[in-house]
């Protein structure tokens, strides 16, 4: 399935994910409740084909980040995607450069404004309502509610995991030398001062931009990239001049999740820092594929895990939490309506379909990229097809730029695979396209070796395969 991350339009998914072989009586009177005692008021939320192989292979269709429009395909060619490469148009999407005005971002400020100016009237009124002793003659009292902020909450609730993970959660700012960025999200991976994150999120900041970082209490902090992996959409940064009492985010096990568990996903969705919602599990190893939609951008793929807690452009790179408060996923794309939002143009928001990077993989690429700062690829040393419809993935007759298909004497070649061969599964995951390989390869590691069943001449073959590797996105 490929994605966007920022706000254009994208070719249509991929197939299904890899598979294992009385009305209430009217109320009584009571007695006149302030807003704070009101007992029925909800209490406020916080805040063109291509070949695939050798890496980096072209980017998807269409794809961005955090976008709108639907899901889609990778492409119809062939690519040298040693193991393949990719990016995320699904991304909960950083969030992109304000909008200038009259857009939707006007919009939504306005509305935000009216919304605060009849708050404001209808306070107004109360006030002066009270001040009269305009209360029928009764000289009926009101009540007020302790103190929010005096309120326990029980442990395992949603509101005492997001105190919890709130305050180990940050607003990330990135911009280039020409001035473009956005907001993104990340959170503390260890007491050293290291956030995890997206690529997307922090790519505008790598080459001499400036980056930053707010925790929820306000506090801000320069932050520089230790690494970034293109295709894993993986980046650490490390905060300069790092609080001592930082407290990391517990990892949870992103092989154990189970679908319909409890999901809660924390981030800066349109600029709003500090925003929770929740949801479940909805699949996991799911394939997606996803790009910024730039013209020179490599592509993104993972199998992710899908959720339907609402997730926008600037919740990527936030955590997704289970319902013990651990991470078990990096918020990372979206898919959108085709409209694109408010008005049928613009940036879209969530529709109940978000995918996260597994935190066991983010966690092995981030180990990697804090240790040399440059990531490190499993692949397989052959050129697979991004089309559909070819019932896996196809090994091209040629490779990127000419070359070879199969890599001599590479993990390929050496288990006697050749071009037009159709690899239909990884182990007991089926394989239905190219990218669903290039997302299972990369949640192993060089050298791992993986069983792969292959249909040449209409025959059924199964082979070993030690996975090679290749350093960093270049």
């Amino acid at each position: 399935m490929s994605t966007e991350n920022e706000g254009t339009e994208h070719p249509p998914a991929p197939s299904a994910p890899p598979v294992p072989v009385d009305t209430p009586a009217a109320p009584a009177p009571a007695a006149q409740h302030g807003p704070a005692g009101d007992p029925g008021a909800q209490p406020p939320h916080p805040a063109g084909p291509a070949p695939a192989g050798d890496w980096p292979p072209p980017p998807p269709a269409v794809p961005a980040y955090a976008s709108g429009g639907a899901g889609h395909a990778p492409g119809d060619g062939g690519g040298s995607w040693g193991s393949g490469g990719g990016q995320n148009h699904w991304g909960a999407g950083y969030q992109p450069p304000q909008p200038k005005p009259g857009g939707r971002r006007g919009l939504l400020a306005g509305v935000v404004a009216a919304a605060l100016i009849a708050g404001a009237v209808g306070g107004g009124i109360g006030y002066w309502a009270a001040e009269r002793g305009d209360d029928g003659g009764t000289g009926s009292t009101t009540v007020s509610a302790s103190n929010p902020a005096d309120l326990k909450r029980d442990p395992g609730t949603v509101a005492a995991i997001a105190a919890k993970a709130l305050p180990s959660t940050v607003t990330i700012e990135a911009e280039g030398n020409s001035g473009e960025g956005g907001t993104g999200t990340g959170f503390v991976y260890d007491k050293e001062g290291h956030i995890l994150t997206n690529n997307h999120v922090v790519a505008e900041a790598v080459d001499g931009g400036k980056l930053s970082a707010t925790f929820s209490n306000g506090k801000k902090y320069d932050a520089e990239v230790i690494g970034h992996a293109q295709g894993y959409d993986v980046a650490v940064i490390k905060l300069k001049n790092a609080p001592n009492d930082l407290q990391p985010l517990t990892l949870g096990n992103s092989d154990k999740v189970a679908v319909g568990d409890s999901t809660i996903a924390i981030g800066a969705p349109f600029g709003l820092s500090n925003t929770v919602t929740t949801g479940i599990v909805s699949a996991k190893d799911r394939p997606v594929a996803s790009s910024d939609g730039s013209g020179n951008s490599k592509a993104s793929y993972m199998s992710a895990l899908q959720t339907d807690a609402s997730i926008n452009p600037g919740n990527s790179g936030g955590p997704l939490l289970d319902g013990n408060g651990h991470v078990i996923g990096i918020n990372s794309a979206i898919q959108s309506a085709p409209s694109g939002g408010l008005g049928g143009s613009g940036q879209s928001g969530s529709i109940g379909l978000g995918f996260a990077i597994p935190i066991n993989q983010a966690k092995m690429v981030a180990e990697q990229l804090i240790k040399t700062g440059q990531p490190l690829y499993p692949v397989i040393g052959a050129s697979v097809s991004l089309e559909e419809g070819t019932g896996g993935a196809k090994i091209t007759e040629q490779g990127a730029s000419g070359a070879a298909a199969v890599t001599p004497n590479g993990p390929a070649a050496k288990a006697g695979l050749k071009p037009g061969d159709v690899i239909t599964k990884l182990d007991d995951t089926v394989i239905d396209s190219g990218p669903t390989l290039i997302g299972q390869i990369w949640t192993h590691k060089p050298g791992d070796t993986v069983k792969l069943t292959y249909t040449r001449d209409g025959k059924d073959h199964t082979v070993d395969v030690t996975l090679g590797e290749r350093k960093g996105d270049s």
